[in-house]
């Protein structure tokens, strides 16, 4: 934790400020999405600048252009979701396990982004999420949901995906996008305030004609594949282009 330190440390004077904003969005319902977006994307990029975290985004071409998509990633640790929100040129809420809702200043992000707080000990509230996340889908909002459920804590090793996950996908019958995140525990995760580079692969999505007749567990497993082989072919080095260059965006 000795980077989170670092990053209100460095940005003491303007923190309130920040925090402050975020608040807003979250309490003004005259403030839309994109609006809040843009102004929780300006704080995650001065806490990432000020953490001396580098965010490498690759694959954007992914992104579907239309909305009503869900992200389903990797997840490797707190530091997951503001690589998103720096990266991703769209905006998106996301799904959240209960106790990392309650820190201070996610706390006010989850409200200003309509995100959706998830009790996994509570199975009957657990379903009423998948079931809502699929409706707001269905209406074009866009959603990112970790289907290991909880971070692996193994580095760039991945836990079993929850088939049950995918059931909002399903539902909503929209594009799914793996994503594979590497090294995204390191910087709240290890002690050194060293900088630190962070990948994030946008892999290309499954639209629904792929995985209509899919169980979710087989929907899970071929998530998790593709995940497992982005981070196996990109963890030690660039990924070119078609062109033989790197296709990395450095944001």
């Amino acid at each position: 934790m000795r980077r989170i330190a670092m990053m209100v440390l460095r940005l003491f004077l303007k923190a309130p400020y920040y925090l402050f904003c975020i608040w807003r969005c979250g309490k003004r319902k005259d403030i839309s999405l994109e609006e809040s977006y843009a102004c929780v994307k300006k704080v995650t990029k001065a806490a990432n600048r000020a953490g001396r975290v580098t965010i490498e985004a690759h694959g954007m071409e992914n992104i579907p252009e239309e909305n009503g998509f869900i992200f389903f990633p990797n997840h490797q640790g707190l530091f997951d979701v503001l690589v998103f929100l720096e990266s991703c040129p769209v905006p998106f809420s996301f799904v959240i396990k209960k106790e990392a809702s309650k820190v201070i200043l996610l706390k006010q992000v989850v409200e200003a982004l309509h995100s959706i707080v998830i009790d996994r000990e509570d199975v009957k509230q657990s379903l009423q999420v998948i079931n809502q996340m699929a409706e707001e889908v269905k209406k074009g909002r866009n959603f990112l949901i970790f289907a290991e459920g909880t971070r692996s804590r193994e580095g760039n090793r991945l836990l079993p995906f929850k088939g049950g996950t995918f059931k909002s996908a399903q539902r909503a019958k929209c594009p799914i996008v793996p994503c594979a995140l590497i090294d995204s525990f390191r910087p709240f995760d290890e002690k050194s305030i060293a900088p630190v580079t962070v990948k994030l692969y946008y892999l290309k999505p499954m639209y629904y004609e792929e995985y209509a007749d899919m169980r979710t567990n087989e929907i899970a497993a071929e998530v998790k594949r593709r995940i497992e082989e982005a981070i196996a072919a990109h963890s030690g080095g660039e990924v070119p282009d078609r062109g033989g260059h790197s296709g990395a965006q450095r944001v």
